[in-house]
């Protein structure tokens, strides 16, 4: 690869730390808000809803947003979005009458931010030359589960040193990074998605496409089958499993995040010896021996295995399916990217919402709502069936 592009694919990997910071900071106090302001679970479950919501939504608004304005006008929009959103939440809460209006408020702006991160991200490292992209994006995605790692490994810490408590300092430490890489997409290269006299396939071409239905269903279970387990899994350990939160949260959500990265750095180096379509189909069955084994396993520990190996099993769903896309239809262009991302985000509202209505109906059980969207990969592996024949 180019050394000047290096520094590109280095911002891509950080950009994708800050979408770590966005999807799973506000989960790590959701019972936080919900002991300290009183609001109730059902409530919180709409901040999971809409901060997908937002960035499905700005997916879908992207397509011929940032190809007027440019790559990096709109990569440099989206980390000072994700700043402010974090800014926002540190200070919102308390000077509004309504606690919850203020959080609301906060995932609205960071959520424009994240939605324009996953439309960007992928195709700016996709364009880039490198030498095996599949091995790339793979390793690229591995970085938002370090961010997930990072984010709750050192809250963890910052609240066990200095109280929960003082939480928003944290968010506003959260909020230097996305503010410092905006800085850096000033500044690094960006290469042409699409050759020369080439021209990217329209919506319209894409939605008479089977193919891309088919590749649009499969993002929609891989966001699904990967935040169904990880936006719930610290309030499963701590509320259903009665597991304290600091051990709950090093062995819930970072155990997952630190296992789907394993997933993904292991594709990233071996991924010229491994067929994509095969090493998919078995991380989707262990997703679904994962699933049952939440959901039906008596003993908390075993519950808390099979969270982590979840964490593994979904690691390579989400990349493989864009690098798949990438491969089988070459003149998608951003249009493409911004659809599958639109799915993927639909599958990550999906998922947790999913779970949540589910374990509200049983009791505020969340081990029988995770049981409950075993069906997404499951449905992931029916899909990766049929996209060999591609």
């Amino acid at each position: 690869m180019d050394k000047k592009y290096g520094k590109t694919v280095t911002a891509c990997f950080v950009a994708y730390v800050v979408q770590a910071i966005i999807n799973n900071f506000a989960p790590l106090l959701f019972l936080t808000f919900h002991l300290s302001y009183g609001i109730p679970l059902s409530q919180i479950t709409l901040l999971v809803t809409f901060n997908f919501a937002i960035q499905l939504a700005v997916d879908l608004l992207s397509v011929g947003f940032i190809d007027r304005i440019g790559y990096r006008a709109a990569m440099v929009l989206a980390h000072a979005l994700a700043a402010l959103g974090l800014v926002a939440l540190s200070v919102l809460p308390e000077l509004l009458p309504s606690a919850f209006a203020g959080i609301f408020i906060s995932v609205v702006i960071y959520a424009v931010g994240g939605g324009l991160l996953e439309v960007l991200v992928s195709p700016v490292v996709e364009a880039c030359p490198t030498e095996n992209k599949e091995k790339t994006m793979s390793l690229l995605h591995s970085f938002y589960c370090w961010g997930c790692v990072g984010v709750v490994l050192l809250s963890t810490l910052f609240f066990h040193l200095f109280g929960i408590e003082n939480w928003r300092v944290m968010a506003l430490l959260w909020a230097a990074v996305p503010l410092v890489n905006a800085f850096v997409f000033l500044r690094v290269p960006f290469a042409a998605l699409i050759e020369d006299g080439e021209v990217g396939m329209r919506v319209g071409e894409l939605l008479k496409s089977k193919t891309f239905w088919l590749l649009f269903v499969m993002m929609v279970c891989a966001g699904a089958s990967e935040q169904a387990v990880s936006q719930w899994s610290s309030a499963l350990m701590e509320k259903s499993l009665g597991i304290a939160k600091t051990l709950g949260d090093l062995a819930g959500p970072m155990a997952f995040a630190a296992l789907m990265g394993a997933s993904r750095v292991f594709y990233s180096k071996f991924g010229d010896k491994i067929k994509l379509e095969r090493f998919m189909m078995l991380s989707c069955l262990l997703a679904v021996g994962a699933y049952l084994g939440i959901g039906l396993f008596a003993l908390p520990a075993l519950s808390v295995i099979s969270c982590a190996l979840c964490g593994l099993a979904v690691g390579i769903m989400w990349p493989g399916t864009f690098s798949k896309a990438a491969g089988v239809m070459r003149r998608g262009g951003t249009a493409m990217f911004a659809l599958l991302a639109l799915g993927g985000d639909l599958g990550c509202s999906l998922g947790p919402s999913a779970v949540g209505f589910v374990s509200g109906v049983l009791n505020d059980d969340l081990r029988l709502g995770i049981l409950a969207a075993v069906v997404f990969p499951t449905v992931l592996l029916i899909g990766v069936w049929r996209c060999r024949r591609i």
